[in-house]
């Protein structure tokens, strides 16, 4: 006879997906980055750049180190350089003359 609690019964889930059931996978994280990064470089670049920026640096775990999901390091490059664009842009619109400089 099998005690309350005792390990009989076997999860189908692995341990890794079941810890964070409050939030997405870094996966996740890391195609909504480059999904972001992409749609900055046409619209709103100056919010959706740091947004990228951020989902890539969650999705690569918040560190350097290790190795590195391709879609977290997509995400973070082309969000620094959507938000740098974005910068430009503004800083060149700002300025008196008609040109983008």
């Amino acid at each position: 006879m099998a005690g309350f609690g005792q390990g009989t019964r076997r999860y189908p889930r692995s341990r890794s997906r079941t810890r964070s059931r409050s939030g997405p996978d870094r996966a996740t994280l890391g195609i909504i980055g480059v999904i972001c990064a992409i749609a900055g470089f046409f619209v709103l670049g100056i919010i959706l750049g740091p947004v990228a920026i951020v989902c890539g640096w969650l999705a690569m775990g918040r560190s350097w180190a290790g190795s590195r999901p391709v879609p977290a390091l997509v995400a973070l490059v082309l969000g620094a350089i959507d938000t740098l664009l974005a910068v430009i842009w503004l800083a060149g619109a700002a300025t008196p003359g008609t040109g983008m400089f």
